[in-house]
């Protein structure tokens, strides 16, 4: 790897086309990402076979933008020297987990391009990729710190002890937050995506109007929302006069008070230097200040990925992928993409 250590980074796990350029893991020359939101908002979620057949036609035009962005063309040359060597240092593409026939274009797309290029293809795991989101923006971060991933279909508690080296310390063991979010926006009417939806109408609703419950679970950092989505369902039913906003305001509460109770708990526990936000999730207004307020209230350094960063995005893939190739080299090109994925604890 040359000393600037550029990495392309390709993400297609599920309905964000997206590709970066990322130098030594901590800088980002550049990144477009291509929603697929429009496409799919008129069935209220992602449709499998439509995302994948978006990502066929998207993948490369968003490549050539993100290598254009850095200075290179397709063929990965300088444009002042179109003759010189390749620019790009290693190609790395989310593996899992995700919809197997979105992360098929993106995993063989970044073989073609590794192979092409004749430099190392990375298999990076999306949940990992989100760890990184905060260290891009934030490289004075100190380790380690308490990483609150929370998304459409995984809500942890990690603990990042270094870049590579990682613990996971809780799950939900049900529905993932992200996934309340949509199901309970679904049951009130609202649009697609769910999360946003909710998050503003909440901004007119009375949070305290409905006391839902905050589940417990066996594991002191494990969550579980299933029962909380019930629960807004059967009060609605018993109170059918209830605004959507105070439903909307209340349910909101109930997620953010346990999702930055037990990460308060975990970095007080493993006596973290500071807590991150990560995952789509974490673009909701309620739990950015929530998390901001507390952490800053007992002297510890919060950080909040921009908005950008905390959606699907390429950026956060290639970080993982050079520190993934510095710790473990290459991956095999007859890896395949593994839908089900799962983030284990790092040794």
């Amino acid at each position: 790897m040359t000393a600037r250590g550029r990495v392309l980074g390709i993400e297609t796990s599920c309905d964000e086309t997206a590709a970066a350029v990322v130098e030594r893991g901590r800088t980002v020359v550049t990144s477009v990402v291509s929603s697929q939101v429009d496409l799919h908002a008129r069935y209220g979620g992602v449709v499998p076979e439509l995302a994948g057949r978006a990502h066929v036609e998207l993948a490369l035009p968003v490549v050539t933008d993100a290598l254009a962005g850095a200075g290179l063309d397709r063929r990965g040359r300088s444009f002042e020297d179109p003759a010189g060597p390749v620019g790009i240092d290693a190609v790395a593409a989310t593996i899992g987990p995700g919809l197997i026939g979105a992360l098929l274009v993106g995993v063989s797309t970044a073989k073609a391009l590794a192979l092409a290029w004749g430099v190392p293809f990375v298999g990076v795991n999306h949940l990992e990729g989100h760890l990184y989101a905060a260290m891009l923006e934030a490289p004075e971060i100190e380790l380690p710190v308490v990483v609150l991933l929370v998304s459409g279909g995984h809500t942890l508690l990690v603990a990042l002890d270094a870049p590579g080296s990682y613990r996971v310390l809780g799950a939900t063991v049900d529905d993932a937050a992200g996934e309340a979010f949509d199901k309970v926006a679904r049951y009130l009417g609202l649009g697609y995506p769910g999360g946003p939806e909710i998050d503003r109408l909440a901004l007119s609703g009375d949070a305290s109007s409905i006391r839902f419950p905050r589940a417990s679970t066996a594991g002191a950092f494990d969550f579980s929302f299933s029962g909380l989505k019930t629960a807004v369902v059967s009060y609605v039913r018993a109170h059918p006069q209830v605004t959507n906003a105070d439903v909307a305001a209340s349910f909101q509460e109930a997620v953010v008070d346990v999702l930055v109770a037990k990460t308060v708990a975990a970095a007080t526990e493993i006596g973290a230097r500071g807590a991150c936000l990560a995952g789509g999730v974490a673009a909701n207004s309620s739990l950015r200040a929530r998390f901001a307020e507390v952490f800053d209230d007992r002297g510890m350094r919060s950080y909040l990925p921009s908005r950008a960063m905390c959606t699907d995005n390429a950026a956060m893939i290639a970080a993982a992928g050079y520190f993934q190739l510095e710790r473990s080299g290459p991956t095999p090109l007859d890896a395949g993409a593994v839908p089900d994925l799962q983030l284990r604890t790092s040794r």
